[in-house]
């Protein structure tokens, strides 16, 4: 094919990037307006405290037949109550031997009635020296007095969503009104419930309370640091303005209390995605059902530390979401039980700009199109598309940025341009359903997370007296490699030619598409 018919697609791609970066310019402004609006709100209006569940206070609580008017008084000490809502707690793991007694402990040690918690340790792993060492553990809480129920499966069909909708089915399960669900490497503290359930309590409309992640181990490496940034501004901004402006924002699969019986309306959990907690929660919006999204109320998990596990992780997390809207697309636009203002919300910002737009954008337009623009004078990207949207984007997404890591916004630019690259290319497995689609892999945990002493309440580390030496891992990506190539032969042009000066970008985005395929990224722990 020669450059003259090469062009006429290229610029026609131009302008297609054009497109995609308005659309993203506009959701990103619009969200971080909506996020900007409720804290003037909140500082300008008396608000009332939050429902909590205190020593010698009362809330109103259902009793079972949907009525609000029962009060229940609850003394700690005494041990004395009329009402609490019965909830289950449910903590799926799978070969987790660093952190199941973290995960565990910090379950068991709840700040609820022990006659109206049940805590269920759903146990997927395939070691059997692991698995007797979990089920050791639960009989350790049950012998303290914690209702502890250790249930393990035969097979592992459906991964994550297989071993909860099996749990769901235990008779005991009846009885509860409320579950709340915690990877294994998640640590709620003690009066997480009593955070949590008022809402749920109090409003019968709400199906999901969904609560922040906070990071144990974000000063492990550069690594963790990028994912603390990206997590902070999705839990900052994006699931406060789907809170906000829609009570409605993807469960985020962990850290949140669900409504049994709304649960169990939308058809409980389903294994057709990797991303079993988006599915769950979309069908539920479809239903009508309201979520709120709590920001005062964190709970410690650990951040993949290896490139290994954050690249599998990024795998479920982009080809999960275009699989699920390839197949609920249709569902959403018949649904009836939701205004067309949120069917919009769905199928435009939540999915199409948020998990397929932004990735092709990042890749295709960053890494792909600007770099092209040295090598083929036919191509011309005005500069508000290349550097004022940028610009702007990357500063709306400072807001939900930690103070301390806005030094690290430029690293981080580069970081999540180098990581388009394997978000596009899973979200085009998901879309088109094909290649590894259905590929699940559990994220590594190094057991990082400070261990809870629930008796002494005290924090000490889960390995204190052997814990591995970290050295960086050589491993070698070759689509990484080969876009380093290409941006580094793109900046020695422009240095040599050009009139843009991008060069000084494409040498930076190059070195970092380097490091990458190297993976000289994160850390390594040796198994030795």
């Amino acid at each position: 094919m020669d450059a003259a018919a090469v062009v006429p697609v290229l610029q026609v791609v131009v302008k297609l990037c054009l497109a995609m970066s308005i659309m993203l310019f506009l959701e990103k402004l619009y969200i971080a307006a909506v996020v900007a609006s409720v804290k003037i709100i909140r500082l300008l209006l008396i608000r009332k405290p939050a429902a909590r569940i205190h020593n010698d206070e009362s809330f109103q609580a259902s009793k079972g037949d949907g009525d609000h008017r029962g009060i229940i008084d609850y003394d700690l000490e005494a041990n004395h109550h009329q009402y609490y809502p019965m909830v289950l707690v449910q903590i799926p793991m799978y070969n987790e031997k660093q952190v199941y007694e973290l995960s565990i402990g910090a379950a068991c040690g709840l700040s609820w009635p022990s006659d109206r918690l049940i805590v269920q340790v759903l146990d997927d792993s395939t070691d059997p020296a692991i698995k007797r060492l979990v089920k050791t553990e639960c009989r350790r809480w049950e012998g303290k007095g914690v209702n502890v129920k250790y249930e393990a499966r035969e097979n592992r069909i459906g991964y994550k969503a297989g071993n909860l909708k099996q749990g769901m089915k235990h008779g005991y399960v009846k009885q509860c009104e409320y579950v709340a669900i915690f990877d294994a490497d998640f640590q709620p503290e003690p009066n997480f419930l009593r955070l949590t359930v008022p809402s749920l309590v109090q409003d019968r409309d709400i199906a999901l309370v969904q609560s922040r992640w906070s990071f144990v181990n974000a000063d492990e490496c550069l690594l963790t640091r990028m994912q603390e940034m990206s997590l902070d501004y999705h839990f900052n901004i994006e699931q406060q303005a789907g809170s906000s402006a829609y009570a409605f924002f993807g469960f985020n699969g962990t850290a949140g209390v669900w409504r049994i019986s709304a649960l169990n309306e939308v058809g409980g959990w389903k294994d057709r995605t990797t991303v079993e907690d988006m599915d769950l929660a979309v069908r539920a919006g479809l239903k009508g059902w309201k979520f709120l999204y709590l920001g005062d109320v964190r709970v410690k998990n650990e951040l993949p530390g290896t490139f290994k596990a954050y690249r599998n992780q990024q795998h479920r997390w982009s080809c999960g979401p275009a699989n699920l809207f390839r197949k609920m697309g249709p569902q959403i636009l018949t649904a009836k039980r939701v205004s067309v203002w949120k069917k919009f919300h769905l199928i435009y910002s939540f999915f199409l700009v948020r998990k397929i737009i932004s990735h092709i954008l990042t890749f295709s337009f960053y890494c792909f199109i600007m770099p092209a623009t040295v090598l083929i004078s036919e191509l011309h990207v005005p500069k508000w598309a290349s550097v004022y949207l940028p610009t702007i984007v990357t500063l709306l997404h400072v807001v939900g940025t930690p103070t301390r890591s806005i030094h690290l916004v430029g690293f981080w630019v580069l970081f999540e341009n180098v990581m388009s690259l394997h978000r596009t290319k899973a979200m085009l497995m998901g879309l088109l359903e094909v290649g590894r689609v259905n590929e699940w892999v559990v994220t590594e945990k190094l057991g990082d997370a400070p261990k809870i002493d629930v008796a002494n309440g005290k924090t000490q580390n889960l390995h204190q007296a052997v814990k591995p030496t970290r050295k960086p891992c050589l491993e070698l990506h070759w689509l990484e490699l080969g876009v380093a190539t290409y941006l580094f032969i793109c900046g020695c042009y422009d240095y040599a030619f050009g009139k843009n000066r991008y060069f000084i970008f494409l040498f930076m985005q190059s070195i970092a598409f380097f490091v990458a395929g190297c993976g000289y990224v994160g850390t390594f722990i040796p198994n030795s």
